[in-house]
């Protein structure tokens, strides 16, 4: 009776766990986001690894390809800026331990134009990977990729050139 009180003590102690590491990461996640719709990436680049890869789906846009890398990353996330858009949190998930946990968020994504007009909006599911806490691999898969091809041109139309 003592060995399972401390099993189920145990696994009572790791769900605890793991909640409140997903509590402390979706805040944190959150922060990011928040300081990048203000137009400042550094708190969300700080998340990554040296060496972190972030994959974006391959098309004709200036976001597309493989980022390698802070410095790349950091590109990409001038783009992102730049191009005045605008995102939010909808849903997050854990899974793993603090040395290697991968993480799903839904991130929806828009950027409206000077009058008020909507130039873009997009759903997007995010898989991160980390090793104690920093991003070291990033994936992003868009409900509908035309629409970033369509707003990537719209930008270029506007003036808004890519920063590479």
């Amino acid at each position: 009776m003592a060995r399972l009180r401390l099993v189920l003590a145990g696994i009572g102690l790791t769900v605890g766990c793991q909640a409140l590491i997903r509590r402390l990461l979706l805040r944190q996640f959150r922060h990011s986001v928040d300081s990048l719709n203000r137009g400042d990436y550094r708190p969300l680049l700080d998340g990554f690894a040296d060496d972190a890869v972030l994959h974006f789906n391959d098309a004709p846009h200036r976001w597309a390809g493989e980022h390698r890398g802070r410095d790349q990353i950091e590109i990409f996330l001038q783009d992102f800026v730049a191009a005045g858009l605008q995102g939010e949190i909808r849903e997050f998930w854990t899974s793993g331990p603090p040395w290697a946990l991968t993480a799903v968020a839904r991130f929806d994504d828009h950027a409206t134009g000077a009058g008020g007009e909507e130039l873009y909006s997009n759903q997007t599911m995010i898989m991160v990977r980390t090793r104690w806490g920093k991003v070291t691999e990033q994936r992003d898969f868009y409900v509908d990729t035309g629409r970033m091809i369509d707003f990537d041109r719209k930008l270029t139309e506007m003036g808004i050139d890519s920063v590479r």
